[in-house]
């Protein structure tokens, strides 16, 4: 958990909340267990409230959902598809193993440098996004993955040989306010709600499903 205490050293200010997603069957699955557990870690080295933690995955069972609210943590109430603003306070955004769109989706819904500057995303590494995809699919589906990748700052986590598969392609990013505001005019002035209607392999559960 120290490892990601680094990267937020400098003058950003320190996560107040956290929001996770995408979390999946921790009852059953050992990776969604250990994730689980990483994430409790990060809130106390963070000094984050548990109350200050809302979870969502539209796979809990009811069994997960008790055993979350147990441990004090909160759940949002519907599927936000990721499109959850900061509403002014710096967020940690808990995402590992995250489809694309939730990604996307999160950085439409703060598409501004003053907002961005508050967010801090652990999840998979948007430079390995940028190699895995071609640029015009980049481009066309997760527009703003696109658009964001010359103001981002990521560091990948550790690798540990016991974790391999839980946590590999996993980054720290956040979304320095200078380099932010380097970024042209323009990029700022698209602000259209990302649809997914050209997307063949859309790794979400949309809302309603």
């Amino acid at each position: 958990a120290g490892a990601v205490r680094a990267p937020l050293s400098g003058p950003a200010e320190p996560p107040a909340r956290c929001v996770c997603y995408g979390l999946g069957r921790f009852g059953r699955c050992p990776a969604a267990r250990y994730q689980l557990a990483f994430l409790l870690l990060l809130l106390d080295e963070l000094r984050v409230p548990p109350a200050r933690c809302a979870l969502f995955d539209p796979a809990f069972s009811a069994r997960e959902a008790a055993a979350l609210r147990a441990l004090g943590l909160c759940l949002l109430p519907e599927n936000e598809e990721g499109k959850h603003g900061v509403e002014g306070e710096p967020t940690l955004f808990y995402m590992v193993h995250c489809g694309k769109a939730l990604y996307n989706n999160l950085l439409w819904s703060n598409w501004s440098p003053a907002a961005l500057s508050k967010l801090v995303i652990i999840g998979n590494s948007f430079r390995g996004i940028e190699e895995r995809l071609l640029s015009r699919i980049l481009e066309r589906d997760y527009s703003y993955i696109a658009k964001v990748l010359k103001g981002v700052e990521e560091v990948a986590l550790p690798s540990h040989p016991r974790y391999l598969d839980t946590f590999n392609d996993t980054s720290v990013h956040w979304f320095p306010l200078d380099k932010l505001q380097e970024l042209s005019p323009e990029v700022w002035d698209f602000v259209e709600e990302p649809m997914y209607q050209d997307c063949e392999d859309l790794e979400i559960i949309r809302k309603g499903e």
